[in-house]
């Protein structure tokens, strides 16, 4: 793509300017600190990137890793206040799911051992896994608040922690993995995954194209089973104090 016909494909930021403005919807600020982070943001990253494929260093490759993980965790973060320590809960969420696949992938020899490949999966695979932690800690302590008095019955009839969160707890992991498992459903008849059409748009095999991105659907899942199971176990014993009372009201 030229950069006369990239800067022709502005005309998509302008219509929802426009229509924001016309129906006083009050995001056109947002919408145009969107686009120019987003602009200075990948273009950034892309030069990074080039630099980063041609020293062809595993250094490199782990500080980019770790640059995501840091971004992803104080993203997600920010949706569990009134979870003790939920810093450290999805920071070693992530870490350990990034170990986990790469650790398949490299070890098994399914991708190359480069960073033209390991960074953009580990991306994907963080990027998901953040947004996973975000949905799970939304409906984890709307659900906890909700049913507060449930949870404080079962406890003064001599049910644990874990029996009197587990509802609560189950609903929350259920919610968070649907929106990835009901898009699996329907990949390819209703979209084409953006890795996919990527790759087709560069001139790829269509069925090679296709193979890779059911790595990534693989991948996926396994990140969207694993973000909110594991961060709902580390997450629940903290709602609790020592006489096994929940405190998060």
């Amino acid at each position: 793509m030229s950069p006369m016909a990239l800067s022709i494909s502005l005309v998509f930021v302008l219509i929802p300017f426009v229509l924001s403005k016309t129906f006083k919807l009050g995001l056109e600020k947002d919408t145009v600190i969107a686009v120019v982070r987003s602009i200075i943001q990948l273009f950034v990253v892309g030069y990074v990137l080039k630099f980063v494929f041609d020293s062809e260093s595993i250094i490199y490759s782990l500080l980019m890793v770790g640059v995501m993980i840091i971004a992803a965790t104080e993203n997600a973060r920010k949706k569990g206040g009134p979870i003790k320590g939920i810093t450290w809960k999805v920071a070693v969420t992530i870490i350990f799911i990034e170990i986990l696949t790469q650790s398949i992938l490299l070890g098994f020899h399914i991708i190359p051992h480069t960073a033209q490949y390991i960074i953009p999966i580990s991306g994907m695979v963080i990027g998901n896994s953040m947004v996973l932690a975000i949905l799970f800690l939304n409906r984890f302590i709307a659900e906890t608040k909700a049913h507060i008095d449930q949870t404080e019955l079962i406890l003064s009839l001599g049910g644990t922690p874990k029996q009197a969160i587990h509802s609560q707890l189950i609903t929350s992991i259920k919610a968070s993995m649907i929106p990835t498992i009901e898009s699996q459903k329907t990949i390819g008849l209703v979209q084409l995954p953006g890795m996919m059409s990527g790759q087709i748009i560069a001139g790829a095999n269509p069925i090679h194209a296709v193979q890779f991105q059911l790595l990534v659907l693989f991948l996926l899942l396994t990140a969207a089973a694993v973000t909110s199971i594991m961060l709902g176990l580390l997450s629940y014993p903290t709602l609790f104090n020592k006489q096994m009372q929940i405190e998060q009201k």
